[in-house]
């Protein structure tokens, strides 16, 4: 892991009057980039090929001759023939000579190598870099570790398929759709093996990644996902926020569950079992009296990455929660960096986020904002790994 203070040594060359903010143009990109320009930066939008139109063209930039933006939010790009090929030194100085301050989001850590991002990106980023591996199931000191550390309510593991008695998921990586889910639910081990089975047959599964995949009772019940940001400079006030909820879109699992049962049950067999690929997101919000809960969850998470790591979490991160029938949280996913859903609250902010900052305040605007603070408090270094 880089030490932290090459980075800053880095930052002390920077033309503060100069910064960039910079992201891969994909995932949150266009919440970062809007954010970005409300809060007075330019932004640097790094694309893959064939997938750099939203940002070249449809959301390009326009500013007036004095600087002030007219229209769009993306006011440069660079694109490559790969996302990681921004991982090169050549690229990294580049970005250092720029002024740029990268934000990582889970396009970055999905397309370029953790361990590159740790060890070689001599690039200063804001947020905690030392925790974007925990995102990573399966390693050591995954997000599951940490909420087990927290004493945190997360699904309960099944260790053996054998052992299920009752509605569990299993949680995989899709066999063709490298960045997807190939989960599936079941409720006995019979039906384990005949849903494997079939997926593996049309190739959504493999037997590898069966094997070393996780099983958890599922909890029946809505799903929210809440965007937190935790601001380490804030010196007067409440350090947590809780910006806004967001809840997805998931294919084809929502296309089922539109469909009548009898329609669901005489589905062909290549149709029958859904996927759950996230293609949106919506806004939510939840009942006052549960919010006490909600950070209550954020700030154990905060205690633990801060007790746990040299460094905790530093600006936004995703407690991902279902709601079971009695109104208990528990936690499935951790994003400990921008979470996916936040585009849904881009330009208009979130319902908590603009209550709490008295104006429209997105999680990519708060990020803007905190760099901004930062900058004016001279504690940029503190926001930066």
């Amino acid at each position: 892991m880089l030490d932290r203070k090459i980075l800053w040594e880095i930052l002390e060359n920077y033309d503060i009057d100069k910064i960039k903010i910079g992201m891969i143009a994909s995932h949150s990109a266009l919440d970062v980039c809007d954010g970005a320009v409300e809060e007075g930066f330019h932004t640097l939008a790094i694309c893959q090929e064939g997938r750099d139109r939203t940002y070249d063209k449809y959301f390009k930039a326009k500013r007036d001759k004095n600087g002030k933006i007219i229209r769009g939010c993306v006011d440069e790009t660079w694109v490559f023939k790969k996302f990681n090929e921004i991982l090169k030194k050549e690229n990294q100085k580049k970005l250092v000579n720029e002024n740029v301050i990268f934000i990582p989001n889970r396009s970055f850590t999905s397309y370029c190598s953790i361990d590159e991002i740790e060890n070689n990106f001599m690039v200063p980023m804001f947020g905690s870099r030392n925790l974007l591996r925990t995102e990573e199931r399966g390693e050591k000191q995954d997000y599951y570790w940490m909420l087990e550390k927290a004493g945190m309510p997360f699904p309960e593991k099944i260790e053996d398929p054998k052992d299920i008695n009752e509605l569990v998921i299993v949680k995989l990586h899709h066999a063709k759709k490298k960045l997807e889910r190939g989960f599936f639910t079941c409720s006995s081990y019979k039906e384990y093996k005949e849903k494997s089975e079939k997926l593996i047959k049309q190739g959504v599964i493999t037997r590898d990644l069966l094997e070393k995949a996780r099983i958890e009772r599922y909890i029946i019940g809505p799903v929210f996902n809440f965007d937190f940001f935790f601001s380490p400079i804030e010196d007067e006030m409440e350090k947590l926020e809780l910006l806004g909820v967001d809840w997805r879109f998931e294919t084809s699992l929502d296309g089922h569950v539109r469909l009548p049962a009898p329609q669901q049950m005489i589905l062909p067999e290549h149709q029958i079992i859904p996927e759950y690929t996230v293609c949106g997101h919506n806004s939510a919000t939840v009942r006052e009296s549960l919010l006490e809960k909600v950070f209550k969850l954020g700030e154990k998470y905060v205690e633990a990455t801060w007790e746990y790591y040299d460094y905790g979490i530093i600006g936004p991160f995703c407690l991902q929660t279902c709601v079971d029938k009695d109104l208990n949280f528990y936690i499935y996913d951790v994003a400990p960096r921008v979470g996916g859903g936040t585009n849904v609250h881009m330009s208009v902010g979130h319902p908590y986020g603009n209550t709490l900052w008295r104006k429209p305040m997105s999680t990519g605007r708060r990020i803007a904002f905190e760099i901004r603070r930062a900058i004016e408090k001279g504690k940029l270094k503190e926001i930066i790994s």
